[in-house]
């Protein structure tokens, strides 16, 4: 059975003493930083409805509405027994153990304070956002996929990865299962969720749908939603959690209501009422 051996071997990208900088911690970093200046980048016109003043509030509301949203999320959707029993563990969020989900409803909350803060309109601020989430996705996945968290089923395809070195032996015990060949969910993630999801805001973009308020904000929710749902397909379910109803998984359920509510954004955004709305 042809496979493709797992590349990486450690979690650390390099360490000085007791400092180190995990791979994790460089897809946050590089994901809001490149973000970041693409939006400055975008709002630069002087007419621009929203402009540059409100970005740099929503930056550090948005760090901090990711870290404490995915976490908290994390810490009560995928592993509650576990972070019951070791209160503290929840606090360790450099070991890994993230929700986008919840990452997701701690930047809705950062978006509103920063609302609130410039007196902008919400969509407004959340279609910027939208442009620039992919990135994120894209270096987390693929962060994922270097710290073997989030690994696919076994499968006999020719790109199945064998996760058995270092780390994943280490962290994830992966072995167990026989060193069969995974699907790459990450990869598959990141590639949908990322550089698909990212080029398709682009497009948007250039050709102005930005004009229709709440518009991005949709596309970004429907297209993460059914793209996650689909690589669910291929993705080892949480051990501590399986399969759900139907050999359906908590990320398709937690996906559903994304896409519903980015449907919703898309039919109310085609109005041209609601063009001037926020």
């Amino acid at each position: 059975m042809a496979a493709i051996p797992f590349p990486f071997a450690d979690e650390v990208l390099f360490q000085i003493g007791p400092v180190a900088l995990r791979w994790y911690a460089l897809s946050y970093i590089m994901g809001i930083l490149i973000g970041w200046l693409i939006l400055q980048r975008v709002t630069r016109d002087a007419n621009d409805p929203v402009g540059n003043a409100p970005l740099e509030t929503l930056l550090n509301a948005s760090i901090i509405g990711i870290i404490l949203g995915g976490r908290l999320a994390y810490v009560v959707f995928y592993n509650p027994s576990y972070y019951l029993s070791q209160p503290l563990e929840a606090l360790a969020v450099w070991k890994g153990g993230m929700s986008f989900h919840g990452g997701l409803i701690g930047i809705i909350c950062a978006i509103y304070l920063v609302c609130r803060r410039h007196n902008k309109r919400f969509f407004q601020l959340s279609d910027l956002v939208a442009i620039v989430a992919p990135i994120g996705l894209f270096l987390g996945r693929i962060a994922n996929f270097i710290n073997c968290e989030l690994y696919g089923r076994i499968t006999d395809m020719p790109w199945g990865v064998i996760f058995n070195q270092g780390t994943c032996l280490k962290s994830n015990g992966i072995s167990l299962a026989g060193d069969l060949p995974r699907h790459p969910s990450q990869i598959y993630e990141a590639l949908l969720e990322g550089l698909v999801l990212f080029i398709i805001m682009l497009v948007l973009l250039r050709l102005g749908l930005r004009q229709r308020i709440g518009c991005l904000s949709g596309v970004f929710l429907t297209g993460y939603g059914l793209s996650r749902a689909f690589v669910e397909f291929f993705r080892q379910p949480d051990s501590q959690i399986g399969f759900l109803i139907s050999s359906t998984t908590m990320g398709q359920w937690l996906s559903l209501p994304m896409i519903i509510a980015g449907l919703v954004l898309l039919f109310r955004s085609s109005s041209s009422d609601h063009q001037n709305k926020g």
